[in-house]
């Protein structure tokens, strides 16, 4: 079997100038895999276009069976992949995916036989983002009664378990700005954010999970604050308090006792070893879409199992990518919970890929159909800007 073409699809936009990247790797078989690259906003959409025009021409005329040497290929031929970094490492992770795609069609299997098999037949999951609200009309969430509101949609979804960013949006208009988030905390911005977390936690009960979001925009001072403040309201873990580094990291754990997760810009095994050897992160949240892709995702899992350390896979991107996070949370023994990502449970979303795999009642099936058990709707391709690789 041998890779004859690649087409490169740059999507219009479908959500607040969201442009999912995708690929098609053909092969002379007829057989087909699809991949996303997981960088579809935040400014880094023309770069990871490019990254992918640049890698496909290293992939024709090789085996798609052969995986990890392409993988390798892709690694070592690009001089700034060492190492890891979202644009090299997102390129290679949605050629990788497609790559795992054709693989599960060859043997008609789905991509979790191909892993080792179902270590679970469900996932639990939580609902991702409720700041911004559910739906096609959403406002941002800014008074408790916006936060509690959210939160008890997700409750009637079946979820048992829900992830705010609690800090982001101002009670009147507009964000909090960044520097309002660093050293400390004013008292009238704690204030507020304790009474939206109170009042969640009073419409939610004590049997639902609540995971804290901070995107990074806190330090390891206002991040401390922010916890031990939080922490008596029952928080499950909490995310990406300070900038990914493993000091910082440690010190948030260390003085509030919440477990800490990030992942989500760590890009490599070698990024993700010093975390694992300091503790300092209990969940990893690596994402398939960017972190070089089911090969290099699984490897970190197997060295997360390795220290004791949880997984929740990152999801924030189309079905597609969804799809494969699903079957990689199906196979590894340390699973935690899956996120549901209101931002990317949008139609025009939703509409990018042929399946669209739900939850049902706070719990995610895993796709029975070969290979990632999903692909590119056809629509998209018309609806996006492709180029040909050949």
């Amino acid at each position: 079997m041998k890779i004859t073409k690649i087409d490169l699809l740059f999507s219009n936009p479908v959500e607040d100038g969201w442009r999912p990247l995708f690929c098609r790797v053909y092969t002379d078989t007829g057989i087909y895999g699809d991949g996303e690259v997981a960088l579809s906003y935040g400014d880094t959409l023309n770069a990871a276009f490019g990254i992918m025009k640049d890698l496909a021409p290293m992939l024709i005329g090789m085996d798609p069976l052969d995986h990890e040497v392409i993988w390798q290929k892709m690694y070592r031929h690009c001089f700034f992949a060492l190492n890891g970094g979202p644009i090299t490492f997102g390129g290679m992770s949605a050629f990788d995916m497609a790559l795992w795609d054709i693989k599960g069609k060859a043997f008609n299997v789905p991509l979790y036989k191909l892993l080792g098999g179902k270590q679970r037949n469900s996932l639990r999951a939580y609902a991702s983002q409720l700041q911004n609200d559910w739906g096609e009309n959403r406002k941002p969430a800014r008074t408790p009664e916006d936060y509690a509101r959210v939160a008890r949609i997700a409750v009637e979804k079946g979820f048992d378990a829900i992830k705010i960013n609690f800090l982001t949006f101002h009670p009147k208009n507009g964000r909090y700005h960044e520097t309002e988030q660093t050293a400390f905390l004013s008292p009238s911005y704690m204030e507020t954010v304790e009474a939206r977390i109170a009042a969640v936690r009073q419409e939610v009960g004590k049997n639902v999970d609540i995971i804290l979001e901070n995107h990074c925009y806190t330090d390891k001072l206002s991040a401390t604050q922010y916890g031990n403040m939080a922490k008596k309201y029952g928080i499950l873990y909490y995310e990406e308090p300070t900038t990914p580094h493993p000091d910082l990291l440690s010190y948030v754990h260390k003085e509030t006792g919440i477990p800490v997760a990030s992942g989500e810009r760590i890009y490599s095994r070698w990024q993700y070893r010093q975390y694992f050897e300091e503790n300092s992160i209990q969940i990893i949240q690596p994402d398939i879409g960017n972190c070089g892709g089911i090969t290099e995702v699984k490897k970190i899992c197997d060295m997360a199992y390795l220290y004791e350390t949880g997984v929740q896979i990152h999801v924030c991107g189309s079905p597609l990518v969804t799809a494969a996070s699903l079957h990689l949370e199906a196979a590894i023994p340390n699973f935690v919970i899956h996120e549901y990502n209101v931002n990317t449970s949008m139609p025009k979303m939703t509409s990018l890929t042929k399946y669209n795999y739900e939850p049902v009642n706070g719990q995610f099936s895993i796709p029975e159909l070969p290979g990632i058990g999903n692909e590119i709707a056809e629509e998209t391709f018309k609806n996006s800007e492709v180029v040909t690789i050949q």
